[in-house]
């Protein structure tokens, strides 16, 4: 059986939490400071990289073999790429925005400023009642546009109002948790990995036990772009643990019910042993660990191997469905992903 009381009350309050902070990848600094907040009242020592990222430091009974662990803080979102004659905005989007999943969607704008200017993404022309076409043409980033809830019809009105090219544009994340158990959110990649990390540490120091080994926990903040992967990881790493969301969907052998392991995605195979030893680990503590090959996916981990990482990596993460929109998973799932961090932490 596992060995850890994970409190489903910490689990949800913090990740409910750090959902509604936003942090769309390249503006994370909110997300960052709340988790580097929590990590403080856990009396866990922390440090920032130049980038932005947070570092966790764990003290273990051995040093011989460090082991890391990584969950992203980013999240896809937008920026304003143009403002439009009619004083709308165009958006760019930062990461695999999936457009049709956000038409009809609230947003904030987030201006330089610091004023948060509140609006919807709607398609140009899209009422019913004049375009006929408005109910069947493709949702892309060509045809969104942002609708400020402020009186402006032209390009310089929406400026005076402080508005500008590159401010950051964060979507509702429309975060509920259901009484059968089920959380419901955007964003859901990778913030309840976060909070299945937190959860992990908060337990383990219920239990007054050390890691076995010392440990690095990295918050990587460009995940969503490729690069968060490496970001002042030591270099004597002997094993890293990349936590993120996975994937559910025809043909997948995982469930939002349950905690998975990918053994191989888009950028290829993860450690065989190091995998074999956690699915073991799992056996031999009543965690039922799904197996499972994601084939249009990348992690932190491939990251970090491409920059030069040696050491053995390896992925878990709770089952999260319809990924890259409005996505769902259920408590079981996280639950059992924080035991397998705390048990990966204090296995020898």
């Amino acid at each position: 059986m596992a060995r850890f009381e994970i409190s489903d009350d910490y689990l949800k309050r913090f990740l409910v939490d750090l959902l509604e902070t936003p942090s769309p990848t390249g503006d994370t600094e909110y997300a960052i400071g709340s988790i580097e907040s929590e990590l403080q009242n856990l009396g866990i020592s922390t440090s920032r990289t130049t980038k932005g990222a947070l570092i966790a430091h764990l003290d273990g009974l051995r040093d011989n073999a460090p082991k890391a662990l990584t969950a992203h803080v980013d999240t896809l979102g937008f920026m304003v790429k143009e403002i439009k004659a009619n004083g709308r905005l165009k958006l760019k989007a930062l990461g695999g925005i999936m457009w049709p999943t956000v038409d009809s969607q609230t947003v904030t704008v987030s201006t330089r400023d610091g004023r948060q200017i509140r609006g919807s993404i709607v398609l140009e022309n899209g009422a019913a009642h004049v375009n006929r076409e408005a109910p069947t043409v493709a949702r892309t980033g060509e045809n969104l546009e942002v609708r400020l809830d402020e009186i402006t019809s032209k390009a310089e009105e929406t400026r005076f109002l402080g508005v500008e090219v590159g401010d950051f544009v964060y979507l509702d994340t429309r975060t509920e948790i259901t009484p059968s158990g089920f959380i419901r959110s955007r964003f859901l990649d990778d913030k309840a990995c976060v909070a299945c990390i937190l959860a992990a540490l908060e337990a383990i120091q219920k239990s007054q036990l050390t890691p076995v080994q010392r440990t690095t926990i990295l918050f990587s903040n460009f995940e969503e772009v490729g690069h968060g992967g490496m970001d002042s990881l030591p270099a004597d790493l002997a094993e890293m643990l990349v936590l993120d969301m996975a994937c559910i969907g025809t043909g997948q052998n995982g469930t939002e019910f349950n905690c998975s392991i990918c053994v191989a995605d888009g950028s290829g195979p993860y450690s065989k042993n190091f995998s074999d030893r956690l699915r073991n680990l799992a056996d031999k503590r009543g965690i039922e660990l799904k197996p499972d090959i994601y084939t249009y996916y990348g992690s932190d981990g491939s990251a970090y191997w491409r920059s030069g990482g040696t050491a053995e990596v390896a992925l878990i993460g709770p089952g999260v469905d319809t990924s890259h929109g409005y996505e769902r998973t259920h408590i079981d799932s996280l639950r059992d992903t924080a035991q397998m961090i705390a048990e990966f932490l204090i296995d020898e």
